[in-house]
């Protein structure tokens, strides 16, 4: 364990200028978002207001986000990564301070759907820039680490978040929509302060990518729509599948652990922190696998290993083996998203990564959207037992089908390093 810390250790420290500063930023820019999503809608409802503006503002980010992803990935592609992210990330927290002051329904939404529009150019040209400014050998080990800080940056602003609110409730004896509202404000300026180390980011022209040889013979320096479109199209369709699967049992695991084992909130907020938690250290292990197997099969081995977990979740009475179920699945699952990122990023030319990556986010939103009220329809029409059961088994068909074709387009080559 002391050798794998020191190699990452390492590795971290090789990273170039511009990664270290990017990495600094997003770092900032998710402490502050994770601020938002946990005390936003605490806000909303100590204004009074019912749950359907909840339900709105999530629905409007959502919706702004999936209509943006793509005309974003074109304007990054074409006038360059930096400014786009800085364009979006200076807009986007200029909607979040005003989010922090707004009271009234409409501009509530209206300044949801904004944050939304604004965040799909920073998040469209991330892993994109990512790619650009690094080599094809440190690319795995890159994108874990920048997950893993994602991850944890998320979960820190989610307790920051809490921490102020109560401190300004219990010491100052702030009403709650005043406390909370400080916190919001805090989020907003740490998601600023992110423009620092943007600014600071070095346009220079990408190096030159390495050859990588698929199965379907995309090479990454043919600048060749037709081709690009081809290898985008097979990523996407994974990707809807993982969307569809995810969107079935994701958004409903805090309902599960409630409805099935009439589970405490204090537990559920633990099982799920210490999800976060087994997807960092997963994330971070995933090098050392792709050092083994090479990046297709190590994508494939944690995708199809989670699958079991995910039919022990399923069918269950046990509120340990579920927990046990959910940490494995939610682990496996998520560490193979870096390497995934790391091979759309090799075999698609520079010209066309924010496309891919636009792309990519966008299926998955929508298949995560469109079976959100398929999820709630089985859990209504059959139970809290099996309405869950069969959506669980759903997903793991959904995953197994997405682990298969993306094995017989792109597993059958081995990829070049």
């Amino acid at each position: 364990m002391m050798v794998w810390a020191a190699d990452m250790k390492m590795k971290i420290m090789s990273f170039n200028r511009n990664i270290k500063l990017f990495m600094l930023a997003n770092v900032l820019i998710q402490i502050g978002l994770g601020v938002f999503m946990v005390m936003y809608n605490l806000y909303i409802k100590e204004l009074g207001m019912p749950e359907t503006v909840n339900g709105k503002v999530i629905s409007m980010t959502a919706t702004a986000s999936a209509l943006m992803l793509i005309p974003a990935g074109f304007l990054s592609d074409r006038f360059g990564r930096k400014w786009i992210i800085i364009i979006g990330a200076s807009l986007g927290a200029a909607t979040l301070f005003y989010r922090s002051f707004a009271v009234a329904e409409t501009p509530l939404v209206a300044a949801a759907f904004l944050t939304g529009l604004f965040m799909a150019f920073v998040q469209v040209s991330g892993i994109p820039f990512l790619a650009e400014h690094s080599k094809a050998s440190e690319r795995v080990h890159m994108f874990s680490v920048y997950f893993a800080l994602m991850t944890l940056a998320n979960v820190a602003g989610s307790l920051f978040g809490g921490l102020i609110s109560d401190a300004f409730q219990l010491l100052l004896a702030m009403e709650a929509a005043l406390a909370i509202r400080w916190s919001l404000l805090f989020g907003a300026l740490l998601f600023t302060l992110a423009l620092l180390p943007l600014i600071r980011l070095d346009s220079r022209p990408p190096a030159a990518e390495e050859k990588v040889n698929t199965r379907i013979e995309i090479d990454a320096t043919d600048v060749g729509l037709k081709k690009n479109l081809i290898v985008i199209f097979h990523f996407s369709f994974a990707s809807l599948l993982i969307g569809l699967g995810s969107g079935l049992v994701v958004p409903y695991l805090n309902l599960y652990f409630a409805n099935r084992f009439d589970a405490s909130n204090t537990y559920i907020g633990l099982i799920l922190a210490l999800g976060s938690a087994m997807t960092v250290v997963a994330t971070l292990i995933g090098p050392l696998l792709v050092a083994k197997v090479g990046k297709v099969k190590a994508m494939l081995l944690f995708q199809l290993l989670s699958i079991p977990f995910l039919v022990l979740t399923a069918y269950t009475t046990s509120l340990m083996l579920a927990s046990l179920g959910f940490l494995l699945r939610q682990a496996l699952m998520n560490a193979g998203n870096p390497i995934q990122s790391a091979i759309a990023m090799e075999v698609v030319h520079d010209k066309y990564k924010g496309l891919a990556n636009s792309a990519n986010q966008m299926v998955f939103n929508i298949g995560w959207a469109t079976m959100g009220p398929a999820a709630a329809g089985l859990v209504i029409a059959f139970g809290s037992y099996w309405g869950y059961a069969y959506a669980f088994t759903i997903t793991s068909v959904l995953y197994l089908i997405s682990a298969l074709y993306y094995y017989f387009i792109f597993g059958k080559r081995k990829l070049a390093e």
